[in-house]
């Protein structure tokens, strides 16, 4: 057996093999803080809601985080920001320990693979994400898995370009972070990421508008359209402008990138656009229009968005465990033969 995890600024997501079928659990990484009493904690518990106590003061984590923040009109607290762990938050290792062993569960057998997510460094800042990856392993350790990182630009490609034979582009917009792989037959050309995703979206959305960050979380998650027909004074018109903004940024730094790296021309690449950033109807059609007009040295034979882009990096984490896993069976098969 094998796994894989994404773990993700704004989700954490895990995959598995079931027969014919691949298991997804996910629980949102964030959590917000509420006064204990016994009634209140009865009361979570009867109603399954994921929570840990710690003195006087009841953690509620995961999905209902962001229903409990907006019913106390309070800010979710995350326990990663930018990509990484939070520095910030001091409540950061607990939390995001609880909802890993949640999401994942217990190994099977002891010492089972696990490939987990983990960004690039950005081109764009001084974060390194070297503490962060080392963490995640150790947690993983602790918790009888046998750990191995996978950039997250290149779960995308492991995930959604098997028909290419792992030859594209991968560009996971994330919370954190937008990573970004450019794959030749499954060897990494570039990886790389930038420091801006979801969460700056939201956070200019919010300062615009006076609305809480998750509040403006909230109405993008609920059926937003990135269509340009909403009034500019509101809060969807808000999120329309700042990712329109997120997409010429992040493209113009692929161009830079991929430049500056000098990769070679005549390449026929498909692009795939994939994480939870990236939900929003519309999304596609205007990341393949600002992409068609970028400095691109290499031809884009299509672009295209995945159906579930939640999925796809916790996809392509288990794709890389298992084929890691089928090597390892074969290599075993082998030496047992000579002998």
């Amino acid at each position: 057996m094998a796994r894989g995890i994404d773990i993700g600024t704004m989700n954490i997501v895990s995959a598995k093999q079931e027969g014919s079928d691949t298991l997804f659990v996910q629980q949102r990484n964030s959590f917000v803080e509420i006064d204990y009493s016994d009634m209140a904690e009865q009361m979570l518990a009867r109603s399954d809601v994921l929570h840990i106590r710690k003195g006087d003061q009841v953690y509620v984590v995961g999905d209902d985080a962001l229903n409990f923040a907006n019913i106390f009109n309070q800010e979710t607290r995350r326990p990663m920001k930018q990509g990484i762990l939070s520095s910030e938050e001091q409540s950061a290792i607990p939390m995001i320990k609880l909802i890993i062993e949640q999401v994942l569960g217990e190994p099977e057998p002891a010492g089972e693979r696990v490939y987990y997510s983990t960004p690039a460094d950005p081109i764009d800042s001084e974060l390194s994400t070297l503490y962060h990856q080392k963490t995640l392993e150790s947690f993983l350790s602790d918790m009888g898995y046998d750990p191995e990182p996978i950039n997250e630009g290149m779960a995308v490609i492991y995930s959604e370009l098997a028909d290419s034979n792992f030859t594209g582009l991968g560009i996971s917009f994330g919370a954190g972070m937008t990573n970004v792989c450019l794959s030749y037959y499954a060897v990494p050309v570039m990886t790389f990421s930038v420091a801006r995703g979801g969460d700056w979206v939201d956070g200019q959305t919010a300062t615009a508008t006076g609305e809480t960050v998750d509040k403006v979380t909230s109405i993008k998650e609920d059926d937003f359209r990135l269509d340009f027909t909403t009034d500019a004074g509101g809060v969807e018109g808000a999120l329309s402008i700042y990712y329109d903004n997120l997409l010429d940024y992040v493209i113009s730094k692929i161009s830079e990138e991929v430049n500056e790296e000098d990769v070679e021309e005549g390449l026929d690449v498909p692009v795939v656009v994939t994480g939870g950033t990236a939900s929003p109807t519309g999304f596609e059609g205007l990341f393949e229009e600002r992409f068609e007009q970028a400095d691109i040295p290499f031809n884009i034979s299509s672009v295209s968005k995945v159906d579930d882009p939640l999925y796809s990096v916790g996809r392509g984490a288990l794709v890389a465990a298992r084929s890691e896993e089928g090597q390892q069976a074969e290599s075993d098969a082998s030496a047992e033969a000579e002998d």
